[in-house]
């Protein structure tokens, strides 16, 4: 039973983040539609880099976790990671709001 309460709340929150990602990213960005996990990988398009941007979004208190150290050949420095699980969808478009005004501002 409690299985089934966590995955219809994650559903819910991933697919507000996932609502709310083209108001949010830069044009050209793509993302996954996770159908499991925690997590949302996007890519922004190729002059970002996401790890240079993090202080800027930062400062606008939201983060996300830079995709390049996960990769096993070289790094795309323009993705990112965006947890879903862990905030209310009203936080989520709170975040996703700060997050583009982040990237916008850098």
């Amino acid at each position: 039973m409690v299985e089934k309460v966590h995955a219809g709340v994650y559903r819910e929150r991933r697919d507000v983040m996932l609502a709310g990602l083209p108001d949010a990213l830069p044009e050209g960005s793509v993302w996954n539609r996770p159908e499991g996990g925690m997590f949302l990988w996007a890519r922004l398009p190729k002059t970002y880099d996401t790890t240079a941007l993090l202080p800027a979004v930062v400062r606008q208190d939201v983060a996300y976790v830079p995709g390049a150290p996960f990769h096993a050949g070289p790094p795309d420095r323009a993705t990112l990671r965006l947890c879903f699980v862990t905030q209310t969808p009203e936080e989520i478009t709170e975040g996703l709001r700060r997050l583009g005004r982040g990237l916008r501002g850098a």
